[in-house]
């Protein structure tokens, strides 16, 4: 981002993780939605713990992930 561009334009939340995430796991985020939307799931943290155990993701990039999936879905 340059010196220029006022804060209002930076991608906050859970955004600001999805470059690193698409980078660190070669896939891109509307990817990842899909796997979470597929998973029969429901709870945030279940959600969280099953993409770190069984998709080898982080903490903060799994959190991320459900955090913005649920957020946009109502839930």
């Amino acid at each position: 981002m340059s010196a220029q561009q006022s804060s209002k334009d930076q991608v906050k939340g859970p955004a600001s993780y999805f470059p690193s995430i698409e980078k660190k796991y070669g896939r891109p985020v509307e990817e990842w939605f899909d796997v979470i939307r597929g998973s029969e799931l429901t709870k945030h943290m279940e959600l969280v713990a099953w993409l770190k155990s069984e998709h080898g993701l982080g903490h903060g990039h799994a959190n991320a992930l459900v955090a913005h999936v649920r957020s946009i879905d109502g839930q």
